[in-house]
Formats: C-alpha cells, sequence, structure tokens
C-alpha cells in the first residue's frame, strides 16, 4: 500500500535489503530444497514506491497512514530474474512486496518432460500434478494425507488443512532429533547461509547487470526429510 509506513525495512544499513532479503531468500531455500543448489544468478530489481512516511516509534510495518516524516525507500520493492541449478535444471524467479493480491502467495512450480507439479504456501496441503502420460492434459489436485511426511501427527485424514504452527513444530522437532542423533536435519543454519548467499548473489547481479556465481556453502547442508 503507498500510504503503508517507512519502518526499518527500507533502510539498507538496517535491512540489508529488500524484498530479496525480506521475501526471496525463502524463495530460493525452498528451490533448493526442491531443484538442486542454485549456482548462479541474474538478477533485476526496482524501487516503485519511492517516499513513504515514518510510523511512530514500535509501530508495526504493516501500519498505515503514518503522519510522520517522509523518508526515501532505499531497498527494492520488486525484483526477479533467472536462475541455474547445479543439475543442469534452468529457473525463474519473482518476489514483490507491493503486489496486490497474494498475501503468502510462497509458490513453486517444476516443469519436466513427464509432467509439471506445482504447489503454493497459501493452500500448504495440496499439490496440483499434471502428468503427460494422462488421457488429457491439465492439472489434478492431490490432497495430503497420512503417509505424507509429518501429517498424520496433526490431522487423522486425507485433505484436513494443516498449520504454519504446525510447521513450526516440526522444524523444532528436527532440530531436537539434529541434536540427539547428531545428524543434521533440515532446517539448517547451513540453510540459511546458502540462501543468503543467492541472496548476495542476486545483489551483484543488479550492481553489474551481468550472471553472478553463488558461493557455495561447503559441506552437506542437510538431510532432507518431508515436512
Amino acid at each position: 500500500d503507498p500510504e503503508g509506513a517507512f519502518t526499518w525495512r527500507y533502510v539498507n544499513e538496517f535491512a540489508g535489503s529488500g524484498v530479496l532479503g525480506d521475501l526471496m531468500s525463502h524463495g530460493f531455500d525452498l528451490a533448493q530444497y526442491v531443484v538442486s543448489d542454485i549456482t548462479e544468478v541474474s538478477a533485476q530489481s526496482q524501487i516503485f514506491i519511492k517516499q513513504r512516511r515514518e510510523a511512530a516509534a514500535g509501530t508495526s510495518h504493516f501500519a498505515k497512514n503514518a503522519s510522520g516524516e517522509l523518508r526515501t525507500v532505499e531497498n527494492e520493492d520488486w525484483a526477479s530474474g533467472m536462475i541455474r541449478f547445479a543439475n543442469g535444471a534452468s529457473g525463474t524467479f519473482e518476489s514483490s512486496r507491493i503486489a496486490v493480491g497474494p498475501s503468502c502467495e510462497y509458490s513453486i512450480e517444476v516443469r519436466g518432460s513427464m509432467g509439471t507439479v506445482r504447489w503454493n504456501f497459501e493452500r500448504l496441503t495440496e499439490l496440483e500434478v499434471a502428468l503427460r502420460g494422462a488421457t488429457e492434459y491439465g492439472f489434478t489436485r492431490a490432497l495430503s494425507a497420512s503417509e505424507d511426511g509429518h501429517f498424520a501427527k496433526f490431522q487423522p485424514g486425507r485433505g484436513i488443512a494443516m498449520s504454519f504452527d504446525d510447521l513450526k513444530t516440526i522444524e523444532a522437532s528436527l532440530f531436537v532429533k539434529s541434536v540427539l542423533e547428531r545428524k543434521q536435519y533440515a532446517p539448517s543454519a547451513s540453510d540459511c547461509h546458502s540462501a543468503a548467499e543467492c541472496v548476495a548473489a542476486a545483489k551483484r547481479s543488479i550492481s553489474s547487470g551481468s550472471w553472478e556465481k553463488v558461493t557455495p556453502v561447503p559441506n552437506n547442508r542437510t538431510t532432507k526429510e518431508p515436512a
């Protein structure tokens, strides 16, 4: 919203970047978990709302109609670009903090020679699947059930939604499991480090106008276990 308040998130000294660090870092993490390590990034960005009024002390960054001093927005409202993966796959990405419509639409679409799958965090227990060998082309909807990851620990039957808080509980349990078994399960600090390196490469690419390599994180970051 153009009337949204100016907060620390719009200051490079405190936030480091705009939508890339705040939102797209999670998208890079998701893409690497599903596909493969990201090796190169080509990015562009834009600041569309160049000034905002400062919020009162302690005000949420979701506040509107602030009446403080008019401040200059220092970091990107929007970013998009292309990525290359270690396994040879190619991808595109886009993230925006000003788009009208999406609320928490972390979505990923993976296209292959035999079909496509796509998923949206706003409908986190649904997966859309299209298979080349199907009688008719088009997507069908697959719903989470007891055999899928940790679903059965939270819901008794297919199609009942899980919540964001349930996911946090799963992450906490994987952390405890990592400590007890001395084996790194997702998520890890190295996963965070790797996503941050993707953001750094995107920022370098915006400045250089060229493809930039992602600095690899030196270790086996995670033992994947479905959430």
